[in-house]
């Protein structure tokens, strides 16, 4: 870990998800003097040793206002990203690669010295679904029908042109698998599963079977376990990529025995034909083509982050999710606009 303290810190997409367990880890530290949490709203939240401004990086004036926030600091921890509308691809587009570009332009300029990207699994080409699984080498072109793989791939090819331009900077691409805690299974549940879905229906009663598809293999991580992660990559001097994941590999059975359900084998074209169905009806806002992605995405090796990050998560697979599942059934959520929590009866 770096000695040095007082360290300035900017949060971008900071009332999500991965960003209040980033911000809260990050103001937690005794070498960070302080940390700037950027979104799209600002909310009402207040969190000790964090300040709050309203940038919205989807438009073409944000660079003006990311310039003035960016002035003599020491960190961007970038990890604003738009998930919905699926059915409108280019407002993705505007606001997760080009806000992104706009991020990774401002550090330059600014002669920010660490910049932080939040990457995904998402990214990776399809591969092997055996452990230990994918290093950091395996390519990046991520699953091309899917927006969000497409999206996260292009900004893995920004950054690898913006490191060859700007050598001074210490670019550090964090590469999660799914990321869960109670207090953002709300927003969650709205992403994929849509607002009208109420959480009270996902018990385990509720739900009799895993469907049991080749490639359904997933590596889930808990949120505040991957903040502790992006808080060593500030702090610690690393240059790269690295994996993020917890143990162990989560497939139909694992998810069988967490559901108390049964594993009953479905056709996979079954499964995609009824989404698909859901999805064109804006029954569903998760799309079939991020089904197919999911299905393909490969496991990943994380030595590299326990090695060089001295990480380790401290809840298991099972943990996490297992925090989102009671989440959802109880409307959890935090005081910030994602991440607001409704209770059903």
């Amino acid at each position: 870990m770096s000695t040095h303290a007082g360290l300035r810190v900017v949060v971008t997409g900071a009332t999500g998800n991965v960003g209040t367990s980033v911000v809260n880890a990050l103001s937690e530290d005794p070498d960070v003097a302080d940390v700037l949490g950027l979104a799209r709203r600002r909310p009402e939240a207040s969190l000790p040793g964090v300040r709050w401004e309203a940038v919205d990086l989807s438009r073409e004036d944000s660079p003006g206002a990311l310039d003035r926030h960016l002035a003599d600091v020491d960190a961007v921890v970038h990890l604003a990203w738009r998930f919905q509308p699926t059915h409108d691809p280019v407002v993705t587009w505007r606001s997760n690669v080009l806000g992104s570009v706009r991020v990774f332009e401002a550090v330059a300029r600014a002669g920010v010295p660490t910049l932080v990207h939040a990457s995904s699994v998402g990214a990776y080409s399809p591969g092997p679904k055996d452990v230990p699984g994918v290093d950091e080498e395996w390519p990046t072109h991520g699953w091309p029908d899917a927006a969000y793989c497409r999206e996260k791939s292009y900004l893995e090819r920004v950054l690898d042109s913006f490191e060859l331009r700007h050598p001074g900077v210490r670019v550090v691409r964090m590469r999660p698998g799914f990321l869960f805690k109670e207090q953002a299974a709300s927003e969650q549940r709205r992403i994929f599963a849509g607002r009208y879905v109420p959480g009270a229906l996902l018990r385990p009663d509720l739900l009799p079977f895993v469907p049991d598809l080749p490639g359904l293999r997933l590596q889930v991580l808990h949120t505040d376990d991957a903040a502790r992660a992006y808080r060593a990559a500030v702090l610690t001097d690393v240059r790269g990529a690295f994996n993020l994941a917890a143990e162990p590999v989560l497939g139909p059975r694992e998810l069988a025995d967490l559901l108390d359900a049964r594993v009953v084998r479905v056709p996979t074209a079954v499964v995609r034909t009824a989404l698909s169905a859901a999805w064109r009806a804006h029954a569903v806002p998760a799309s079939p083509r991020l089904f197919d992605a999911v299905l393909r995405l490969p496991v990943l090796d994380c030595a590299r982050a326990h090695d060089l990050l001295g990480w380790q998560p401290s809840r298991s697979s099972q943990e996490a999710l297992s925090a989102f599942l009671r989440g959802v059934r109880g409307g959890a959520g935090l005081d910030t606009p994602p991440l607001s929590g409704r209770q059903w009866g």
